[in-house]
């Protein structure tokens, strides 16, 4: 099976990276059930990244439905150590305009629905640290790798998941504005969760389609809107995308990489020989 040490996950409108050569697609079984499609491993700019589309190619999930669990095992497996996650999100803040690009440093969660760890019915039970919810060293390569690319990019701000696939109501959108979040979305959670457990590094462009539904003077999102904003920003997430596979350090010096040591609290004499075994990839180093 080939091997990546960057990993991309396209959103809502990255369904592919053109530019990469040597290209291998490769199903990668998992204990959480296939990922949202095969991943395609390749060269860009000189270095090997795993791209896979969250949704699926021809957007097949929705964001609740989205195989989060299947999709960073698998790039895990594949060698994973560093996650760009490209995602669509409305503006909350006026400063921030449809087709600019955040590269955010906080997360609030509203989801209702999702499973946010590994560990969930497997007799392990880990509490990690998550007050950095995104690598900042990672997150700092890509807004650096932005401004480079010309982007229109912000750095820092809260980014709220919510749950989807509705739209926010208006009153909802303003008590977001009031919390002071910068952008809105349905995907970053539980990614970064779960990226955290498998010590892989995860960073975020948040590209802006809109102003959510907050914005008086504006049309409120719908999805012609959203979706035809971020075909926009598709170019400039790639060229970026590619700005950084470059600048990418030879070792991570960030606590991303050792997320779970002395964090798993289950006496490994209790963890379950099939857990110990089904999640290998994850605990091996620290769990016998």
């Amino acid at each position: 099976m080939p091997e990546a040490k960057i990993g991309v996950i396209g959103g809502s409108g990255l369904y592919e990276m053109e530019g990469m050569t040597g290209v291998d697609e490769v199903k990668v079984k998992t204990p959480f059930g296939e990922p949202s499609d095969s991943i395609v491993v390749g060269d860009l700019d000189g270095k090997t990244i795993a791209f896979l589309p969250r949704h699926g190619r021809g957007h097949r999930f929705s964001p609740t439905e989205v195989p989060v669990r299947a999709n960073i095992y698998a790039l895990k497996a594949l060698g994973v150590e560093l996650i760009i996650s490209v995602n669509a999100v409305g503006s909350l803040k006026d400063d921030v305009h449809p087709l600019d690009i955040v590269v955010p440093d906080q997360l609030i969660d509203r989801t209702k629905s999702r499973v946010n760890s590994f560990f969930d019915g497997m007799g392990l039970v880990a509490h990690l640290p998550f007050a950095e919810p995104f690598c900042p060293v990672l997150s700092d390569i890509l807004y650096r790798a932005a401004v480079d690319a010309g982007a229109n990019v912000h750095k820092g701000g809260a980014y709220i998941v919510m749950e989807g696939p509705f739209f926010s109501t208006k009153a909802e959108s303003n008590l977001y504005r009031s919390w002071g979040a910068s952008v809105i979305g349905m995907t970053a959670l539980p990614e970064a969760k779960l990226a955290r457990e498998a010590e892989i590094c995860y960073a975020t462009l948040a590209c802006i389609t809109d102003y959510d539904t907050w914005q008086e003077t504006e049309e409120s999102v719908n999805i012609e809107i959203a979706v035809a904003n971020l075909q926009k920003n598709v170019d400039t997430a790639k060229k970026i995308i590619g700005m950084v596979a470059e600048r990418i350090p030879q070792s991570r010096e960030c606590v991303c990489a050792s997320a779970l040591d002395s964090n798993i609290l289950t006496d490994p004499q209790k963890i379950p020989a099939r857990t110990k075994r089904d999640l290998s990839l994850l605990i091996g180093k620290y769990v016998q």
